[in-house]
Parts: C-alpha cells; sequence; structure tokens
C-alpha cells in the first residue's frame, strides 16, 4: 500500500510510473488526496471539541464545588451537545479512514525505475541465459506421458479424489518430489535462511497484510465457515509473522524460509499449455523471504537472483531471466525477475520462480516498521522468491533427463532419492 504522504509529495512522479503498469493514477490520487484533507480536518475538529469538552468538564467540577450550580447546569448542557458533535465527528472520521484505506488497497507498487514498458509477458526483457539445450531421441515424451509411462504421477487418480489440478505423485514420483523439497530446504539453510514449519491457512488480516486480498481474492480458496483463506505461497504466513512488528535496524537482514503445499484455483485456466503438471490448483514449493533495511534491499534482491541460478546450475537445467515488464509485474512488487526453466519436450520455457522486491509497499500494510540510526521510525523493505516451485522443476527434469533407458536423476539429487535411475 502507498504513503498518502508519499503520494501527496511525488504525485506527478507516481503517475508517469504508474502509466508502466497501464494505470492511470491521476483521478484515483485526486481521490486519494481529498479524503486525507477530509480526515484530517475531521480529526482536526474532533479534537477540538474534546479539548473543550475536557475543559468544561473540570470547570463543571469546580462550579459545583463551589456551590454554583446554575452555571454548572449551563456547561453540562453545552458538554451534552459537544458530545454529540463529537460522536458525529467520531462516526465521518470512521467511514473516511475506512473509504481512504479501501482505496489505497486498489492502487498498485509504484515500478522501479528499471522496469520496461509493456502490455504483457510479451513485452518481458530476458536478462540471461544459461545451460544446454539437450538433444533428445526421436519419440521422446512430455512430462504427463513419461508420468504415465513409469507410473510416478496419477492425473486421473487425483480427479477422481478432489479434481483436476491435483495430482497423485507415486512410488519413485513421490520420492523425487520429496528429495527435491530437502534439497532446496538444506541450500536455503546454507545460504544463511532459517527453517520455519507454517499454517497452510491463514486469516483475512495476512492476506491483506501481503497484498494477496483484495487483488487476488478470486484466486484464493475461502474456507467460509472460518473465514480462512488456504494460502498461495509461503510467503503469506511467513511476512505476516511479522506483521506489526517495531524492530532495530540491527535486527536487519532477516532471512526465512519454508516448505508448504500451495493452493490457487487458477479461475479460467485450460487449454494444452495447462496440461499435466504445467499448472495445478495444489503444488509444493519452498519460499525465501528476506526483511531488509531500504538502502539494502537491492543487494538483497540480487543475493536471492544469484541463489536460485545456483540451484539451476547443480541441477543442470537449462534456464533465462527475465525482468517482468510493467504490464506483467505483479500488483504489490516494484521488480520482478522471472526464472524459467527450458521444457524439451514441449519446445516452450515453464516459469518456475518469481524473485520480487516489494520495497516498502507490503511493510506498509503489514505496519512492519524498525527504528534506523536515529532513532526514528521507518518503514521494512520485504522480498521473496520461490527457490523454487517444484511442478515444473519436476516436469523439466522428467523431460530434458528422459534416455531410452529411462530418466535419469540430476547428480544432486541421488543422495536424497536413493536412486540415479527412473525406470
Amino acid at each position: 500500500m502507498l504513503q498518502v504522504s508519499k503520494i501527496a509529495e511525488h504525485k506527478e512522479e507516481y503517475i508517469k510510473a504508474l502509466k508502466k503498469r497501464n494505470f492511470d493514477a491521476s483521478d484515483i490520487f485526486e481521490q486519494v488526496l481529498t479524503l486525507d484533507e477530509t480526515r484530517r480536518s475531521t480529526q482536526a475538529s474532533l479534537d477540538d471539541i474534546l479539548a473543550s469538552s475536557n475543559k468544561m468538564s473540570k470547570e463543571i467540577g469546580l462550579l459545583f464545588k463551589n456551590g454554583e450550580h446554575e452555571k454548572a447546569n449551563i456547561l453540562k448542557e453545552k458538554t451534552s451537545r459537544l458530545k454529540e458533535e463529537s460522536k458525529e465527528l467520531s462516526e465521518k472520521l470512521t467511514a473516511t479512514i475506512a473509504d481512504l484505506q479501501n482505496l489505497l488497497y486498489t492502487i498498485p507498487n509504484i515500478p522501479h525505475e528499471s522496469v520496461p514498458a509493456g502490455m504483457s509477458e510479451d513485452d518481458n526483457e530476458e536478462i540471461y541465459k544459461e545451460g544446454d539445450i539437450p538433444v533428445l531421441a526421436e519419440g521422446s515424451m512430455p512430462h504427463w506421458e513419461l508420468a504415465k509411462k513409469y507410473d510416478i504421477i496419477d492425473f486421473e487418480l487425483g480427479n477422481k479424489i478432489t479434481g483436476a489440478g491435483f495430482p497423485v505423485y507415486k512410488g519413485k514420483g513421490a520420492r523425487l518430489q520429496r528429495a527435491l523439497i530437502t534439497w532446496f530446504l538444506d541450500k536455503a539453510i546454507e545460504a544463511g535462511y532459517t527453517e520455519y514449519q507454517l499454517p497452510l491457512m491463514v486469516n483475512e488480516a495476512s492476506g491483506f497484510g501481503t497484498g494477496q486480498l483484495p487483488d487476488k481474492e478470486g484466486q484464493m480458496y475461502h474456507v467460509t465457515g472460518d473465514d480462512l483463506y488456504l494460502i498461495p505461497t509461503a510467503e503469506v504466513p511467513v511476512t505476516n509473522m511479522f506483521r506489526d512488528n517495531l524492530m532495530n535496524e540491527k535486527d536487519f537482514p532477516v532471512l526465512c524460509t519454508g516448505y508448504t503445499p500451495c493452493f490457487r484455483r487458477e479461475a479460467g485456466s485450460y487449454g494444452a499449455h495447462v496440461r499435466g503438471l504445467n499448472r495445478l490448483h495444489q503444488f509444493d514449493k519452498v519460499e525465501i523471504v528476506r526483511l531488509e533495511t531500504p538502502e539494502n534491499s537491492y543487494a538483497a534482491l540480487d543475493k536471492m537472483v544469484e541463489h536460485i541460478k545456483g540451484l539451476l546450475k547443480e541441477l543442470k537445467l537449462p534456464y533465462r531471466i527475465l525482468r517482468l515488464c510493467g504490464g506483467d509485474l505483479g500488483f504489490t512488487s516494484a521488480l520482478t525477475f522471472d526464472f524459467e526453466v527450458f521444457s524439451t519436450a514441449q519446445d516452450r520455457w515453464l516459469e518456475i520462480s518469481s524473485v520480487s522486491n516489494f520495497e516498502n509497499f507490503q511493510a506498509n500494510r503489514l505496519k512492519l516498521r524498525f527504528k534506523n540510526k536515529e532513532n526514528k521510525k521507518e518503514l521494512a523493505h520485504t522480498l521473496n522468491g520461490s527457490a523454487l516451485a517444484l511442478p515444473r522443476v519436476l516436469a523439466g527434469i522428467l523431460e530434458n533427463y528422459q534416455t531410452e533407458a529411462g530418466i535419469k536423476v540430476p547428480e544432486v539429487l541421488v543422495p536424497y532419492c536413493g536412486f540415479d535411475i527412473i525406470d
């Protein structure tokens, strides 16, 4: 959520920046500033009335004490009228604050200056590519056919139990999945991240805190009886651990990691590009989250990018990195790098990680602050990244490592799996 003071200070600059997102902020900024002016004037009037009422209450006490009952009763009538006025102003203030908050919730984050303009994923910038794309033998299969051939993932059984998008991993498929999760966590811990095991459901305040609500409400599974939401990513519970915290500068950086299943409705998803593991309603992911001071957050983003590059190098998967354009940038992000692995059997790139700096956008919602060197309160910066999302990594391994003898297991995973080939 943007700070009103910053909108007022940088209005024209922000309007120009948000055009990269194809978002016209002119009218909504005027509404924000008008509501904020109403809020401030209403608060000032309320403060004046409350001060007058308090002063009169003291005077009434003295008048009664001195036997001046008539004057005291006149003042009591005035305080009664002031109470009515203060009640009306208090209700107006509450309504104005709610309207202002709801309006601010609809404004996306200001993109970083390096974000390119663009309308869609077609306008994203490729900034890095590494790894050789393997040449597969004739008759090579996409992962959903390999899963059936080697009996390691059963999509139909998942459909029977729950519905489409909820696969069942079996035998060596389940063991490979578990190996990936453990290896990803171990690598994060080696890099200095503290592991957390997290709730898979969050309350509404947590959804608003990290910006999934109200922006992604239609994509989240809502447990209506308890008003809880199944998490779309571990970012939500991890970051909300620090909601309403006042920290000290010496506490930074804060590095967290966690494995969770993730749940996304993915409404309207269909077609060949969502077959198999390409898009699921439930999938596993290891997340890394960092809390940083503003001056260090972009250096931290670079470290996160290097961490994920290291994972893909060790897995020996061909990958590329994209800088997302304004039209494809997530609502809460200031700058995002997407990692994509090449699926040789499908002849296409598959997104397997997004690494983002939210600057203070989430922190403002979360009221996550710290005391800086001057002992002044300041909003922290939050960052997160997938390290990694499993389904498409697994798809890439199955397809790129297939041979006539079976599917080889990446060397770094063999000690975790206990086998070196799926045959």
